[in-house]
């Protein structure tokens, strides 16, 4: 019988690889764009309507840039579009997320502890939270505030700190901050395809039709670049974070997340600053360090220890503890592996369960039956370097067991 877990490990796997090089595709062009667009020059013999122009060097060659605040006189036969990096982007994310956080609602999404959620009710507030978060900032972006830059920040950040918050309350801390990137990101992916692009036609229709744009056009998209510019390097803390339970399952992760957010602007602020030929802000890496330390202490404040109370078992899971072999499947797993992950680890260095994963119950342990038989006996990923001498006869008990009750019906 074909073992499924394999395939859908493979197929989580291969979108995970394409979100990251997707993901690094666009992060490099934002950065490469706005460090250009910052670094541009002035110079007598610019062509009309040139604003600036800026000479490279890479790959043995020489590059000559430069840049129209609206567009050239004459349209050029072959001009490149820079769209696809944002959109596989955020559609292998949002695959990502369907794969890992909705067809594993019950244990990565679903806390039951703070919000009483079914399946299907849990998905539709992680859908509609993603486009709820658009429309507000879209909304916030069209009003008079878009003539005052800071202050609109100042907004995003507060709906952002706002949207962390939120999402902890319902969510597990895992999938709060997860979301809170989903969230964040599907705005950035939205300037660039409700907004960045369409007024870039807008201004190329024109100038074929030998009408002249409206420099508006260009501003707008000005506005949405620099808010992407801002956001990225947040994005990227909240899609690592879930390999860190002192990130996401400490009780004041919203607020760290909220950190991270002004983490990202002391940061890029120093980046921009030194290339638009402004110096350089060194006291924004005070700032920063400062914000880090605060991050580290909250996380020391608040580590969730949840108790070991019974959990909400599917019917699938009872029939792992009620399978003929469990008793023995459960000895080896609290031998081998629980002296991590418990609610208070014994093992020296450790001071909080690998990825906030528990196995001292037998509730435990059918909760996370398939992460158990692919980390332990499919590989040999755990225990970490077999410290604690995991033996192959019991790797091959832990399959049959899975097995024997993942392939029998309900």
């Amino acid at each position: 019988m074909t073992d499924w877990v394999i395939i859908w490990e493979w197929v989580a796997f291969a979108i995970r690889w394409l979100h990251v090089i997707t993901a690094m595709a666009w992060i490099g062009t934002s950065f490469y764009f706005i460090a250009l667009d910052l670094g541009l020059r002035k110079s007598a013999n610019l062509p009309a309507g040139a604003f600036g122009e800026e000479w490279q060097v890479h790959g043995g060659g020489f590059y000559h840039v430069q840049k129209y605040l609206v567009a050239p006189e004459q349209m050029p036969d072959h001009l490149i579009w820079f769209k696809w990096e944002s959109y596989v982007t955020w559609l292998s994310g949002a695959a990502l997320l369907m794969v890992l956080y909705w067809a594993g609602a019950e244990l990565y999404l679903i806390d039951p502890s703070k919000a009483d959620l079914g399946l299907w009710s849990a998905i539709l507030i992680s859908a509609l939270s993603l486009s709820v978060g658009w429309i507000i900032y879209d909304t916030l972006c069209k009003s008079p505030l878009a003539d005052y830059p800071t202050g609109l920040m100042v907004l995003l950040f507060g709906l952002l700190v706002l949207m962390a918050w939120g999402y902890d309350q319902v969510f597990t801390g895992r999938a709060a901050l997860v979301h809170l990137g989903a969230f964040t990101a599907t705005i950035m992916t939205a300037n660039v395809f409700f907004i960045i692009m369409p007024n870039q036609r807008i201004v190329v229709a024109d100038l074929r039709a030998g009408r002249s744009p409206d420099a508006k056009y260009g501003k707008i998209a000005k506005l949405r670049s620099t808010h992407n510019n801002y956001l990225t390097l947040p994005v990227i803390f909240l899609m690592l974070s879930n390999h860190y339970p002192l990130a996401f399952a400490s009780t004041y992760n919203w607020l760290i997340a909220g950190l991270v957010f002004l983490m990202g602007v002391t940061i890029r602020h120093y980046f921009n600053t030194m290339h638009a030929g402004k110096g350089q802000a060194n006291w924004t890496w005070l700032a920063t360090a400062l914000l880090f330390i605060a991050i580290m202490w909250l996380s020391s404040l608040g580590v969730n220890k949840p108790q070991a109370e019974a959990q909400n078992l599917t019917q699938k899971q009872i029939q792992f503890v009620e399978a003929e072999t469990f008793e023995h499947v459960y000895d080896i797993v609290v031998s081998r592996c629980s002296m991590c992950h418990a609610r208070e680890p014994v093992y020296d260095g450790v001071r909080s369960a690998p990825k906030h994963v528990f196995l001292e119950t037998e509730q435990d342990v059918a909760a996370q039956s398939r992460a158990i038989y692919l980390h332990s006996a499919l590989t040999h990923a755990m225990p970490p370097a077999n410290l604690t001498w995991m033996e192959q006869k019991e790797r091959e008990a832990i399959a049959s067991w899975y097995r024997g009750v993942a392939h029998s019906p309900l």
